[in-house]
């Protein structure tokens, strides 16, 4: 066994001494993470050996509370190399997350397959039953959070099922390691570099500085390097001019990892499948998505296929309606063109600009990253629940791009936390956009948040405004709304904080933070053009405003055949699932035509190949929550609405029902105490243009 010494220079020995323990990234060095994530286990180990042996009979305070308080090394460890692996990896960072990936799933299946452990929560849970324990309604729940997490990881199986669980757990958690790291490779060596300019025409001049940076950053001495964002469609593709090149662009993003070769993630997808159809089976499960369910608002498959199989019909009948216009506008240019996956963006872009006399390009100069930031997202924040923000650039990030805010709530007495904005694209951080954690907020330990939101935007050359998409501007208030979710957590309980509910959830608060990127008031706070100061037009946010169902067609064919596919390959029983790589494609291709959304110029947001989301993180068999989480959502913003908008006291409401009390509570309990009632999908129906096609 490891030993639980760590040496006392090494930086996670103790907590940090920062402000609100954010971690020292000054002091920490790569070799400091393995030594402390190994100590940190052994601790915990040795916490939790001392509650299954205490011979007291089971209590709050010396089983769940003890529980709690165990693992804080290994916590604050873990916290802070998983933030710096996700957004500034290198090649001996990922080595030791190889190394110690299984080594992490063998720790967590020792704890919850411990059955002394078991039966001192049984005992609670016995003593609860017979009414001699009444405890309060967060340790009820937490309580009853620990059980289910005990049943679920397999403590009722025979021995010899518990050691093929162990198994399957250390090698699933190894394959994710291992997508994700073929994934960042093939990610950025599929990056497209051009060398002609003039084959950038249509690019907006940052835009084409911000491809000879990243040119110049990966060492060529000339061309222009157009770098891949996460999902399938590129930003560049709505600009450029050049149909060939924009099919390159293209090409290079749906081939990646299937493609043969180093970076190919084909075998791991179908490894990972299996596996964690085994996992399924043995639990229980008819498969891994049942067992994803079972433990989400969703419950059953069945569920979240209704869901999924009621807006695909009418998602797919309206992307073909905008394809005819989109295809009109192509014939224009190439008389006898079919329209492709790589025309989309650039004629959805000129048919809004025929349409609404409105386009991206003369949004960017009104959308500059600090003016969205400070007027915009701070505002907003600022206006609902009193918060405002203070940067600190005495605090060391884990990268120099990394940006530090205090964060201070209207009348309290301390502050509240610190927000880290990490908001530039790099090859050492994958792709997408997300929010970590780095100390979670609790009564019991005394702790304040901290947490991280990461973006990948191009950056600029020094000196140069960030001009951002409008895509982009929501994607900023998105994250923010996870971060808000944890800034504004105020639970007892560490495994209770903030964006500790269900995954069909937790998307839930952020989705709902995206309504203040589109409220007049802030918009006219933050659009404004970063050289002249004048504000974004009236006409032109009147236009914005009218024209939010466009394209909404697309936009939501291409997460749905995402959802349908990740269903798809994890509602596969073990032997179901393909042995050959080479047949991934094919069953992808089968799948969205058995979904009805197999619609060629609308590809799945995620390929098989490159789903980073289901095969290297942890939304495997759950990324159907983000229109799950949109019912919830849509409803909200009518409740907002019906009260007033952009108003302290519903900031204050929406807090202290929804945000305040993360995982202390059942989820679905939080947004009935708001909402007074079930959610209604009728305001989604209506916010994406499907409410007349799926009522027919």
């Amino acid at each position: 066994m490891t030993s639980t010494d760590l040496d006392p220079g090494n930086p996670f020995a103790a907590p940090s001494q920062l402000p609100f323990a954010l971690p020292d990234y000054r002091a920490v060095r790569e070799e400091h993470y393995l030594p402390a994530l190994l100590a940190g286990m052994a601790q915990q180990r040795a916490e939790v050996e001392q509650i299954a042996t205490d011979p007291a009979p089971a209590t709050v305070e010396n089983t769940l509370v003890a529980l709690e308080r165990s693992g804080r090394l290994l916590g604050r460890a873990a916290a802070a190399f998983y933030n710096q692996v996700g957004s500034d990896s290198t090649p001996a960072l990922e080595a030791i997350e190889a190394e110690v990936a299984p080594q992490l799933a063998a720790h967590h299946d020792a704890v919850y397959l411990d059955a002394r452990l078991h039966a001192r929560l049984e005992a609670l849970g016995a003593d609860v039953d017979a009414g001699r324990l009444t405890p309060a309604p967060d340790t009820a729940w937490l309580l009853h959070t620990y059980r289910t997490d005990f049943a679920r990881s397999g403590i009722g199986l025979p021995e010899a099922e518990q050691q093929r669980l162990r198994e399957l757990n250390a090698e699933i958690t190894s394959l994710e390691t291992t997508f994700g790291r073929l994934l960042l490779a093939g990610t950025n060596a599929a990056a497209v570099l051009v060398q002609d300019v003039a084959e950038l025409d249509g690019l907006a001049p940052d835009a084409v500085a911000a491809a000879r940076e990243a040119a110049q950053g990966r060492g060529h001495d000339t061309g222009y390097l157009i770098e891949l964002v996460l999902p399938t469609q590129q930003p560049a593709l709505a600009s450029l001019t050049n149909r060939s090149l924009r099919e390159r662009i293209h090409r290079a993003s749906v081939t990646r990892g299937a493609t043969g070769g180093e970076h190919d993630t084909r075998a791991t997808v179908l490894a990972l499948a299996r596996l964690r159809a085994e996992r399924a089976r043995l639990l229980g499960f008819a498969h891994h998505a049942a067992y994803v369910a079972d433990d989400a608002c969703a419950r059953t498959t069945d569920a979240v296929d209704s869901l999924l199989g009621r807006l695909a019909p009418a998602a797919v009948a309206n992307a073909r309606a905008e394809a005819q216009a989109l295809g009109e506008a192509l014939a224009a240019d190439v008389p006898g063109a079919t329209l492709e996956a790589w025309d989309w963006a650039f004629y959805a872009e000129r048919v809004r600009k025929e349409r609404y006399a409105l386009d991206d390009a003369v949004l960017r100069p009104y959308l500059e990253l600090e003016r969205v930031l400070h007027d915009g997202v701070f505002r907003a924040a600022g206006g609902l629940y009193g918060l405002t923000f203070t940067e600190r650039t005495d605090l060391p990030g884990y990268h120099p791009d990394v940006r530090v805010w205090e964060v201070a709530d209207d009348g309290a007495a301390e502050p509240l936390g610190l927000f880290l904005g990490d908001f530039y694209t790099r090859a050492s951080k994958r792709g997408g956009a997300w929010m970590n954690n780095l100390v979670d907020q609790n009564a019991l330990l005394g702790e304040r948040p901290v947490v991280v939101n990461n973006l990948n935007i191009a950056k600029p050359p020094a000196g140069e405004p960030t001009l951002l998409t409008f895509d982009e501007v929501i994607t900023l208030f998105h994250e923010f709304g996870h971060a808000l979710h944890g800034l504004l957590s105020d639970v007892r309980y560490p495994s209770q904080s903030g964006t500790d509910v269900p995954r069909d959830f937790v998307e839930y608060p952020s989705q709902v933070n995206e309504m203040w990127a589109w409220d007049p008031q802030i918009l006219r706070a933050y659009a404004v053009h970063h050289v002249t100061a004048e504000p974004l037009p009236q006409e032109w946010l009147d236009t914005m405003l009218a024209s939010r169902q466009f394209n909404e067609g697309f936009a939501t064919t291409e997460y749905l055949a995402a959802a349908l596919l990740d269903q798809a390959w994890y509602q596969l029983g073990p032997d179901d699932v393909p042995t050959d790589p080479e047949k991934v494609e094919a069953f992808e291709a089968a799948a969205l035509q058995r979904a009805g959304v197999g619609f060629a110029p609308v590809p799945p947001r995620y390929r098989t190949s490159y789903f980073n989301h289901v095969f290297g993180g942890g939304y495997s068999a759950g990324y159907y929550s983000y229109i799950w989480s949109e019912v919830l959502d849509a409803d909200t913003v009518e409740w907002f609405a019906e009260n007033g908008g952009l108003r302290r006291e519903n900031g204050d409401t929406f807090r202290r029902r929804l945000l305040g009390r993360g995982g202390s509570v059942e989820a679905m309990d939080s947004f009935r105490d708001l909402r007074g009632r079930d959610p209604r999908i009728e305001p989604l129906l209506a916010r994406r243009g499907l409410l007349e096609a799926a009522t027919d």
